[in-house]
This record gives structure tokens, C-alpha cells and sequence, in this order.
């Protein structure tokens, strides 16, 4: 089941109930319609009407309203920054895995045994600087087999150690090339993940799911058989960088 998962959610994952996230028949509409610049309202609209009520008192003579005007609109401003969503072209292959996050590949590694894989896998590690874009997609098409988020610290994610200690939320895909689990991974900054993705969901190849605010970690566990595209410090932009492909 999706949540928005977060340091005050132990254990599975909790749901806030908003119009966002409510179920119609068997369709999900939460990944459809997943827009980060929704998940970012509450930062930025307050920030910004606020500046406006700074403005009405700085031009009745307030002169020190200004800097409240300032301040509102700087924090706005970065807000709407970190909350941006750009749309992005799906041009991948049919054998083709995109990527799920913006960033910087940190680790490529073949991988025999791992909690978060059943049997041998290859694994693409990716670092999300707090000036990434923080939405995360779907490295490939299939239906959501499970979400489960796991409680944990906030230390750096560029650190790979963070893989096991750092809260975190998985979300497994079953696809046609074979099952692929995708891991939001919370840091130093980031201390809220969000996942619309419910478990019976079908979602396309780069399709948006989540995000994780401010600086992260984002994990891609493949079948072994997938023959990795990217190697450690190489950029990659979340639903048309591709990260790995099939024979």
C-alpha cells in the first residue's frame, strides 16, 4: 500500500487520506496523477501569499516589511526550485530501464545476496544533491508487487552505508524482464518520503510514483541478467536517462 512515510510512520506504511490518494474502482489515480508541485504547495503558497501581506504593509509606509518581503519570497522561491516537476520524454526501448531519480550514479554493483532482492541482482545507486529534481519513476513497466517502508536514521545518503541504516521505502515491480525493486532512501535533509504507489497499481516505463524531499538516495535492484549502461559519477535525469538494458 502507498504512503507518505515519514520519521513519525514505524513500521508499514501510513496513508493520509486526501483527494490525491483516493481509490476510483480498481484504477489507481494517486500514480496518474502525481504532480510534485502539488506535494510542494504547502511550502510555497504560504511563503508567497505571505510576502504579499509583507508587501500591503511595506507601501503603507512600513519600511521593515521589506524585509519580510524578502525573506517570503527567497523561501518561495527556493521552494518552488526544489518542487519542480519537468516533463520528460519516454524514448527508451521496449528492453531498455530508464532511470528512476535525477542524480549522480554512486555505485554500480553485481549483488549475490541482498534483503531487498530475492536471489542474485545488479544494483545502481544514485545520489539526489538537495538541487536534483526529487521525483522518482518507474524504471520500467509492470504492477506494484509490494511497498514496504522501513523505519531508520537520516545520516548523508551520498554515504553507502545509509543503504542499510537510513529510513527507507521500497516499492517492487513485477515486469516482463523479471522483478525490479525501486528504493527511496531518506537523508541528512530529506526526512520525508513520499509514495502515491499502492500495491495492484500498474505503472509505465518512467511513469512518476513519489518523490523524496531534499537531499537522497535512490536504489535500482535488477534481474543479473541486465547489462548496466551507466557507470559511478555519470549525471542521469529520472524517466529518459538509460541506466540498464536487456539482451
Amino acid at each position: 500500500m502507498g504512503a507518505y512515510a515519514g520519521r513519525k510512520s514505524p513500521g508499514s506504511c501510513n496513508i493520509r487520506r486526501r483527494a490525491l490518494c483516493e481509490p476510483r474502482g480498481k484504477e489507481s489515480v494517486v500514480t496518474k496523477a502525481f504532480s510534485a508541485w502539488r506535494v510542494g504547495a504547502p511550502y510555497y503558497v504560504p511563503a508567497l501569499l505571505l510576502a504579499l501581506i509583507f508587501l500591503a504593509i511595506a507601501l503603507r509606509g512600513h519600511r521593515w516589511a521589506y524585509v519580510g518581503v524578502a525573506v517570503c519570497l527567497v523561501y518561495g522561491g527556493f521552494s518552488l526550485f526544489f518542487f519542480r516537476d519537468p516533463v520528460r520524454a519516454i524514448t527508451a526501448a521496449a528492453n531498455e530501464v530508464v532511470s528512476p531519480a535525477d542524480g549522480t550514479v554512486v555505485a554500480v554493483e553485481e549483488l549475490q545476496t541482498t534483503p531487498h532482492y530475492d536471489g542474485p541482482c545488479r544494483r545502481i545507486s544514485i545520489f539526489l544533491s538537495i538541487l536534483s529534481v526529487h521525483v522518482n519513476r518507474a524504471p520500467f513497466e509492470g504492477t506494484v508487487a509490494s511497498v514496504v517502508h522501513k523505519p531508520g536514521e537520516f545520516r548523508n545518503a551520498m554515504r553507502a552505508e545509509t543503504t542499510d541504516c537510513n529510513e527507507s521505502n521500497a516499492v517492487r515491480l513485477d515486469t516482463p524482464q523479471g522483478p525490479m525493486t525501486v528504493r527511496q532512501i531518506s537523508g541528512a535533509i530529506a526526512r520525508r518520503i513520499v509514495c502515491l504507489a499502492r500495491t495492484g497499481d500498474r505503472l509505465e516505463k518512467g511513469q512518476k510514483f513519489g518523490m523524496i524531499k531534499f537531499g537522497s538516495r535512490t536504489e535500482l535492484y535488477l534481474p543479473a541478467g541486465a547489462e548496466a549502461t551507466v557507470r559511478v559519477g555519470d549525471k542521469v535525469h529520472g524517466g529518459s536517462s538509460v541506466v540498464a538494458r536487456f539482451p
